[in-house]
């Protein structure tokens, strides 16, 4: 319960790690605002799952909808979140977007909805929380979703590396800027994680396999996983961890290949 009272938007909040955060943080005790851009009826599947693994907690939660690539969706999101709950303490930029596609046949408007939706769309939700946070004074807490993608090169995804490169300055350049005001901004960088968009490696013997075989720990994450780190990060146990992205990836970014020490002729 190391979240109770604290009000906490959290952004593609339908699925996959985004559902995983919102449970987990109505189990710490949290008021959830689940937000969602079209599909009210997983939206819908989150509040269910979190009225059964949160009972008890006293933690209240909301379903809102927003298209965070459009500003006055997001203000009209924080707007009926604060007049619900009262305020918001915690922002989860969780939302985001991947299209597979060779670098130099990527249509524009693939690169610029991508680049959209991860990226612009963080910064503009991260606005509109610094400008709450200061307006009402007492600082607040924003994380970012990020990816091992953050750092590794990823190709045939070229505008979802970038975003999730843009994504560590962001949170840095944040962090930075407004720690003076009791505002802490940090990333988590999932791996490889049993996610629905995952799916089809998933359910491919041996595709699931060549995806395992470059995790040291030898397995993807559960989302559920990735979710405590968020849930820790937001906590007062971080209180003094600003503009840092958390790796949560099985080993994924520690050169895996490396594991046998050809480099040296051993």
């Amino acid at each position: 319960m190391k979240l109770r009272g604290k009000n906490v938007i959290v952004t593609g909040a339908s699925s996959g790690i985004g559902q995983a955060i919102a449970i987990r943080f109505a189990q710490e005790g949290a008021n959830v605002a689940i937000n969602y851009r079209s599909e009210r009826e997983q939206a819908e599947a989150t509040q269910t799952q979190i009225a059964a693994a949160a009972s008890g907690t006293g933690s209240r939660d909301i379903i809102v909808q927003a298209d965070i690539t459009k500003e006055d969706e997001i203000r009209e999101m924080f707007r009926k979140v604060i007049e619900e709950f009262g305020s918001v303490d915690v922002l989860v930029n969780n939302a985001g977007i991947q299209k597979a596609c060779p670098s130099h046949e990527i249509d524009i408007a693939d690169f610029d909805r991508v680049l959209s939706v991860n990226l612009r769309g963080a910064f503009l939700c991260a606005r509109e929380a610094l400008r709450h946070f200061l307006a009402r004074g007492g600082g607040g807490v924003i994380l970012n979703n990020s990816s091992v993608h953050e750092i590794i090169p990823k190709p045939k995804y070229l505008p979802y590396s970038i975003s999730k490169g843009g994504m560590e300055n962001l949170t840095r350049s944040l962090a930075l800027e407004y720690a003076g005001q009791g505002i802490r901004v940090n990333a988590v960088g999932p791996g490889a994680v049993v996610t629905p968009i995952n799916q089809a490696w998933i359910d491919n013997p041996q595709a699931k396999a060549q995806v395992e075989s470059h995790i040291p720990m030898g397995r993807a994450a559960r989302a559920e996983e990735i979710a405590a780190v968020f849930a820790f990060l937001a906590s007062d146990d971080a209180s003094y961890i600003t503009g840092q992205t958390i790796f949560a990836c099985g080993g994924l970014t520690l050169y895996p290949e490396f594991r046998v020490a050809w480099s040296s002729g051993e």
